[in-house]
């Protein structure tokens, strides 16, 4: 059943795109050159419903067979909501505010009606329990509307999102199967099927974009998947959906440090985000794009370990991965190429 929902959700995919492509040019969403942008040409965007109509179809016929549809309502209907925004913001290019409170609805949705929530975690080496309380929630829909826009801002080369998405997919289904948690893993290789099947139109060089309506989706629906089975649990196992989505987090996270290091508004688009970066360095689109989803791969394996560690291994575990992750941006100017704390006091002690 497993592989079948990848294989008919890929096919339909390879099936639905060029149609979809044929629609955004009809539509007008199109994407058009400039000094953010790394493409020199017009584009049909808005292929990421392709990427939706085929996880939709194929989610429609396993959770019927399963005879799970009812119970995962809310997760449809918050992808639906997403998905309209989505294609609003790829046809008329929507403002900041409009899109955020379609993110929020999503959210809420999936949160409120379908009853995702984590409520509380056990501490290491504690034996008190932290309760979110009325916080539960806010926290919830923080880290969905978060993971969102991570996956939105990766989504700057040709075949980058959609990677990055698949290889955290491929982590958070094989986290599942690990736990036999077989809806998850379902869920996550129908994405993967559909996002495979789209990759082969994307991949540089792109015939086609993704689009917010592709970002979004897979934030979303990552996101939610990300958090299933990983409800009321230890900080420890609350750690692993961060390390699965190292990538989109990190590159998040330091384009907010630049911001307020350049004194420039958090929502002030650039182009200094990690790709841009590498490609700066020198390395050519398809290097750049096979170098970032090495690096997701490295993420993706991480987490797996992680989940399998003692406490102090897990703790060591995430001390590496953070030296090394700022050791990393430190290289390449992530933030900006003055911002080399670590390098520079290391090369202040090896100095005679």
């Amino acid at each position: 059943m497993l592989i079948g929902a990848l294989l008919v959700a890929f096919l339909l995919s390879i099936f639905l795109t060029p149609f979809v492509g044929k629609l955004a040019v009809k539509l007008g969403a199109t994407d058009k050159p400039n000094e953010r942008k790394v493409h020199i040409k017009i584009m049909p965007r808005m292929g990421g419903l392709a990427i939706f109509l085929s996880f939709f179809i194929t989610f429609l016929i396993f959770t019927l067979i399963l005879n799970k549809f009812w119970e995962q309502l809310p997760l449809l209907v918050g992808a639906l909501v997403i998905i309209l925004i989505g294609m609003a913001d790829d046809i008329y290019e929507l403002r900041a505010a409009p899109k955020f409170l379609g993110q929020v609805l999503a959210a809420l949705i999936i949160v409120l009606w379908g009853g995702l929530e984590v409520k509380f975690i056990n501490l290491p080496f504690f034996t008190d329990t932290l309760h979110f309380g009325i916080f539960s929630i806010p926290i919830t829909i923080l880290w969905i509307v978060a993971i969102i826009n991570a996956i939105n801002l990766i989504d700057g080369l040709d075949g980058l999102a959609g990677g990055v998405s698949t290889i955290a997919l491929v982590t958070i289904a094989t986290m599942a199967l690990i736990k036999h948690d077989l809806f998850v893993a379902m869920a996550a290789l129908t994405v993967i099927g559909s996002t495979l099947g789209f990759l082969k139109f994307n991949f540089h060089p792109a015939k086609i974009f993704m689009g917010d309506t592709g970002a979004l989706f897979l934030g979303y629906i990552i996101a939610v998947l990300s958090l299933l089975g990983y409800k009321n649990v230890t900080m420890v196992s609350l750690i692993v959906p961060i390390i699965i989505l190292g990538v989109p987090i990190s590159d998040t996270f330091f384009a907010i440090i630049r911001r307020i290091v350049n004194k420039q508004p958090i929502s002030a688009a650039d182009k200094s985000h990690l790709h841009h970066c590498l490609l700066n360095l020198g390395f050519t689109h398809k290097q750049t794009v096979l170098l970032i989803y090495a690096l997701a791969a490295c993420f993706g394996l991480a987490a797996i370990i992680f989940s399998f560690a003692t406490m102090w291994g897990a703790l060591i575990l995430v001390a590496g991965l953070l030296l090394i992750i700022e050791i990393f941006v430190e290289k390449i100017g992530l933030v900006n190429s003055d911002y080399q704390p670590l390098l520079k006091m290391l090369n202040f002690k090896n100095k005679p």
